[in-house]
Order: structure tokens, then C-alpha cells, then sequence
């Protein structure tokens, strides 16, 4: 899951939503540094990561990109299954896309202080660029795999991703629909195991 997919997984709890929003960037189980809720969603989001990359449905969608996607398959699979969530939020949430964007925008911003410095850096060009309501286009969703493939140390082959998905484009929507509820069901009936 990407960052539109762990804000939402949140729910309405801000503490947690920003813990879960930092978890890629926050190294390390000393985690004392960060208000308990905080910790709380950088747990979360821990668990989240390790419940998706061992889902079968998901190993299904990464096995179709491995072979020209090597270690980036997992990286490419959460950027579209973020593009999903975005196309179709509409089936999974009452509050437009437009608002709970607007919404975490100004949560995030407020809460950059205790954020680690490279989300720091990267906050106010997701924000400017309005990254998550681009995953919705595919424009927009291969705008963002091209800058992700553009700042790889390794040679990525990202840019070319969209491709594949537009290739493929419903049997990864079927996955990620047939995915997308059993993550919903692992952080609201298991919020032990998510922190």
C-alpha cells in the first residue's frame, strides 16, 4: 500500500494517519522519539506493509511484473493498487477524494515538525503536486512512477510501469478489489495486530 491507501486505513484518528503516513521513513523500533499515538500508526503501518507483501492476491499482481520489475514489482504494485483506490473511492468512502485530500494535506502540514527530515523534504512537493489525487489518471500515476524511477539508485525501469498496467489493466483491478476489503477487515477487526 502506498500513501493515499495507509491515510485511509487510518480512519479518523490524525495521531494515527501521521504515524502511518511516516512509517516508510521512520528506521529502527526505538520509536520513543514520537507521541504513543504516533507510534501507534507507524506500527500500524509496519503491519499493514507485512499483512499486503504475504497476501496471495497480492503476490499474484507482483508476480506478473517481476520479471521486468525485479525488487521494484512490490513498489510498482502499490502505486497502482493506490491508483485504484483512488479511481473507485466512491465504493469504500462516504467523504469525496477531493476532501479527504484537502483534509490530510492540512493534517500532515500541521504535523510536519515531528516528521523525519526526508518526509520533511518530500511533504510540500506531494502537497504542490497534489500526488494523491493524481494516482486517480494514469497520467498522474505515471508521473509519479517516473519521478520514482528518476530518483532510484538503481536502474528501475518504473517509467515504463503504466504500460503494464494499461496492458493488464483489469486483471489488477479485479485483484485489487478482491484484496482491497480483506485489508480493511485486518485493521478494523485485528487493531492488536496493527500495533
Amino acid at each position: 500500500m502506498n500513501f493515499l491507501a495507509h491515510l485511509f486505513l487510518s480512519g479518523d484518528d490524525d495521531e494515527l494517519k501521521v504515524g502511518n503516513f511516516i512509517g516508510d521513513s521512520v528506521k529502527g523500533r526505538n520509536l520513543s522519539a514520537y507521541p504513543a499515538r504516533v507510534q501507534d500508526g507507524i506500527k500500524m503501518h509496519r503491519s499493514i506493509d507485512r499483512y499486503t507483501d504475504t497476501h496471495h492476491i497480492v503476490m499474484n499482481s507482483k508476480v506478473r511484473l517481476r520479471p521486468k520489475y525485479h525488487k521494484y514489482a512490490p513498489v510498482i504494485i502499490d502505486m497502482f493498487y493506490d491508483h485504484f483506490l483512488a479511481s473507485l473511492w466512491g465504493d469504500y468512502s462516504k467523504v469525496p477524494l477531493e476532501q479527504f485530500i484537502q483534509e490530510s494535506h492540512y493534517l500532515l502540514n500541521s504535523k510536519i515538525d515531528i516528521m523525519p527530515e526526508r518526509t520533511q523534504f518530500m511533504l510540500p512537493y506531494m502537497i504542490k503536486g497534489n500526488w494523491l489525487l493524481g494516482y486517480r489518471e494514469l497520467t498522474g500515476l505515471d508521473r509519479s512512477l517516473t519521478g520514482m524511477s528518476k530518483r532510484s539508485r538503481f536502474k528501475s525501469n518504473m517509467e515504463h510501469a503504466v504500460a503494464d498496467l494499461e496492458r493488464d489493466y483489469e486483471k489488477y483491478k479485479q485483484e485489487f478489489q478482491a484484496f482491497f476489503p480483506d485489508i480493511i477487515g485486518f485493521v478494523t477487526t485485528s487493531p492488536n495486530k496493527c500495533q
